[in-house]
């Protein structure tokens, strides 16, 4: 079978990576892919939003099963266009994918079919969005309702950084029309995981959790960003929470967008605090994580491309893991998640660690940055200990670098984590 990837990000590479190890796989293209996809894929020049050129070449390649990696053209409605011309695809429909384009209809789907997550209201108007903060009082959390590339949530500790975070969504459309709607939620205390499954109609199939850094520095200080490293399996989810969240949150979810005419097919991503209520939803995503994609699919025993299908198929893929730990920290353009420049040569990368590349692009002598998250850094070991040591053996020190960051601190449990 020819499989073609749609995407150019870590994300993309990883998955990538995974179908690259499959028998069943005659050819194995990227669109568009980056440069350091070009060892395991063939890249192909078409952007992942230009879905007339991808439905072509698909026709033209004899292309057998297409996923679909980014939130954009799944919202762009990429999978409706394949499916009007016959073509097989692995991402949610347009419709589907609004439980990640819309935090407002992500939340009215808990809210109706009873799925556990912050209570909440939502906004259009500053001055009452601002009352709502008076009365509710900091912490806070404020969301722009659409697609805001992970960055359009505030954790306000104070009503003053409430009011800006409205005053810049709301006013100084900071983040244009994603931000038009604002969603305004109780703050959650815990500890936040990603639990990921395989999902078409009612069929949920569960991997194990992962868990992402999103702040910029270490102890989780700074800004928010698309994520900064992440692990797989995370030591303070017991099985037991695992099956209750795939019942109460994931198997709920799928089941209420068959019943609002909305069937999902696809990645079903649960962005998730632990309460001491239980595990509660802070954010449904309609695609696989990113960092999170980096150390689950390393662990997975499956053949990826098989996986796909069966559940294409309505069949239980039976999903096995390694009895293992991964972790990954990601390397990050000084600046990011703000300005940030590119064409900087990367560091030299010596060790037994896997690298998964994102924002890189290829002169003639060697890899330089394009992006603000640009590779990731991953090792697999028996302990999360052993992991993370062999991943920061590969690191050059901070110090040492001209151009870049990364946490120091990626896996290590908070003091709190385990009571």
């Amino acid at each position: 079978m020819n499989v073609l990837v749609i995407g150019r990000g870590g994300r993309e590479h990883s998955i990538v990576m995974k179908l690259s190890e499959s028998n069943l796989i005659d050819n194995l293209f990227v669109a568009p892919g980056n440069a350091g996809m070009e060892s395991v894929a063939t890249c192909v020049p078409i952007n992942e939003t230009e879905i007339e050129k991808l439905i072509h070449f698909a026709q033209d390649n004899e292309i057998g099963l297409t996923v679909v990696g980014p939130e954009n053209p799944l919202l762009e409605g990429i999978a409706n266009g394949f499916h009007e011309v016959g073509l097989s695809v692995f991402a949610p429909s347009k419709e589907a994918a609004l439980i990640e384009g819309s935090k407002s209809f992500a939340k009215e789907l808990m809210k109706k079919y009873k799925i556990p997550t912050a209570s909440y209201e939502t906004f259009t108007d500053a001055n009452k969005a601002k009352a709502y903060i008076i009365e509710k009082g900091a912490p806070i959390v404020i969301k722009a309702d659409g697609l805001a590339a992970g960055k359009g949530v505030v954790v306000a500790e104070t009503t003053e950084q409430a009011f800006q975070a409205i005053d810049d969504m709301l006013i100084s459309k900071a983040f244009s029309e994603a931000g038009a709607k604002v969603v305004i939620e109780e703050f959650l205390a815990g500890n936040e995981f990603s639990l990921m499954a395989f999902v078409h109609g009612e069929h949920v199939y569960p991997m194990i959790p992962a868990r992402d850094h999103k702040r910029a520095f270490d102890h989780d200080e700074g800004p928010n960003t698309g994520g900064m490293g992440a692990y797989a399996p995370v030591p303070d989810i017991t099985d037991e929470v695992i099956q209750y969240a795939t019942k109460e949150i994931l198997q709920k979810a799928a089941s209420g967008l068959v019943t609002e005419g909305r069937s999902f097919t696809g990645i079903l991503y649960a962005g998730l605090i632990m309460t001491e209520a239980g595990p509660k939803v802070i954010e449904f995503n309609a695609r696989f994580g990113d960092p999170e994609t980096q150390v689950v699919l390393p662990l997975l025993k499956n053949d990826l491309l098989q996986v796909f299908l069966d559940v294409l198929d309505g069949k239980n893929p039976e999903l096995t893991w390694e009895e293992q730990s991964c972790l990954g920290v990601v390397l990050a353009s000084e600046g990011y998640p703000g300005p940030y420049q590119k064409n900087t040569p990367l560091p030299a990368l010596a060790g037994e660690s896997f690298v998964v590349y994102a924002g890189v692009n290829k002169t003639e002598t060697a890899f330089v940055s394009n992006g603000g998250r640009v590779l990731l850094v991953g090792a697999k070991r028996t302990s999360l200990e052993d992991a993370g040591k062999l991943v920061y053996s590969t690191l050059p020190p901070n110090e040492e670098l001209k151009g870049f960051f990364y946490r120091t601190d990626i896996g290590k449990l908070k003091e709190d984590t385990l009571k």
